[in-house]
């Protein structure tokens, strides 16, 4: 008896040196995280302070910025897949599982050019930037993409999970503003509801009157775990900050100007899935576009949507997961979707709002997973079968 117990307390002592290989390799495995996930949080401030740390958005291949003249594009006409992540995300979710995980099944962009014969490229973005701003930046890249390779870009197809999602949808909203309007400063664009021609608002230009010209080759849309109406979880952080400033002492003054009013803007901007400049500029010429964007948070509702309506001729696929089992109530299960995002957020009932028609040639379809969680939505067979189908 005594020796089984001084065998079993040594083997006790002796497990986490034996597993030490084993964590070393995880945390190496996971620490291309850190960045995504410091940007996520900070990006923003980081951005505006120049600090090396800062993300770019870029194309990305084996761990590293590659700028679009260096893709080395070859194969004419090929069908080419463009990959967004999401929130405190990078271009590897796409790719693989864990590298300590030998032997995994490989992941969407591996399987697809694999199976499918499509060019993957993954784009990797600062997350904590407004969300218009990644979308601004991202129809610039593909427009910059389609420009340098026109032979090499056949049909273009666009896959983003949660925020990338968004920012796909503002990109579109940007290309088809055309490429002059879409590189306007955010100076200029305060006040460009007074230069814009009187007969046709800003809001107006909703199809490609100048379009950039990547807009030419996208056909299909895929939108995983994307919250189309706002994330409840950035929601009850805004409703929280709101409340510990009407408490206004001490303690809760420090948590709301130290901890909920840092956190990024990408961030604030999953709140109410804001998706154009204007949605978070400042009101007024004399306003601070940051502290704008605090106050409205802090001081009441968010200011109405810049509606942004789907691309004609393009294929949209909702992709909504279900987290909790059936046997829960209907009610609690929509509430909480895939665990981040909301049932009918996912679904985005402003996708198609019942009283407005699809553009000219626009398909919109809904799929849903059940016992899926949101980035379950990026690694489950049967979301791979659907994007391998309607590729």
């Amino acid at each position: 008896m005594l020796r089984r117990t001084l065998t079993s307390l040594a083997r006790a002592a002796l497990l986490p040196v034996r597993n030490a290989e084993h964590w070393l390799l995880s945390g190496r495995a996971h620490q291309h995280y850190w960045q995504p996930v410091l940007n996520g949080a900070f990006g923003d401030q980081l951005a505006a302070q120049g600090d090396a740390r800062a993300i770019a958005l870029s194309f990305r291949r084996g761990g590293q910025d590659v700028p679009v003249a260096e893709l080395g594009l070859s194969e004419e006409r090929q069908k080419t897949v463009v990959f967004v992540h999401g929130l405190m995300g990078d271009e590897l979710i796409w790719q693989a599982g864990p590298a300590d995980a030998p032997g995994g099944p490989l992941r969407y962009g591996p399987r697809l050019a694999a199976e499918a014969g499509v060019r993957p490229l993954y784009v990797r973005y600062n997350s904590g930037r407004h969300i218009s701003e990644n979308g601004r930046a991202l129809s610039a890249l593909l427009t910059e993409l389609v420009e340098t390779y026109p032979q090499a870009v056949g049909e273009l197809v666009l896959v983003g999970h949660s925020m990338g999602g968004l920012v796909i949808r503002s990109a579109g909203y940007y290309g088809a503003l055309g490429n002059e309007q879409s590189a306007m400063s955010k100076e200029q664009l305060t006040n460009a509801e007074e230069n814009a021609p009187k007969e046709l608002s800003i809001a107006d230009y909703s199809l490609p009157l100048a379009g950039a010209p990547w807009l030419a080759h996208l056909r299909t849309v895929f939108l995983l775990g994307v919250p189309h109406e706002g994330s409840y979880l950035e929601q009850n952080s805004a409703a929280v900050e709101r409340l510990l400033r009407r408490l206004d002492v001490l303690p809760t003054r420090l948590l709301a100007s130290e901890v909920f009013a840092r956190r990024s803007n990408g961030i604030k901007d999953l709140g109410a899935a804001r998706l154009v400049d204007e949605d978070w500029l400042p009101l007024g010429p004399a306003a601070d576009a940051h502290d704008a964007a605090d106050s409205a948070d802090a001081a009441g509702p968010p200011r109405p949507r810049t509606p942004v309506p789907l691309l004609p001729s393009v294929a949209y696929h909702v992709l909504v997961g279900t987290w909790l089992r059936a046997g829960r109530a209907q009610a609690l299960r929509d509430y909480f979707g895939d665990g981040l995002v909301g049932t009918a957020s996912g679904q985005g009932p402003s996708l198609a709002p019942d009283d407005t028609p699809l553009p000219p040639g626009t398909r919109l379809r809904t799929a849903r997973f059940a016992a899926q969680h949101h980035t379950g939505l990026l690694r489950h067979e049967a979301a791979y079968q659907y994007l391998r189908r309607w590729l």
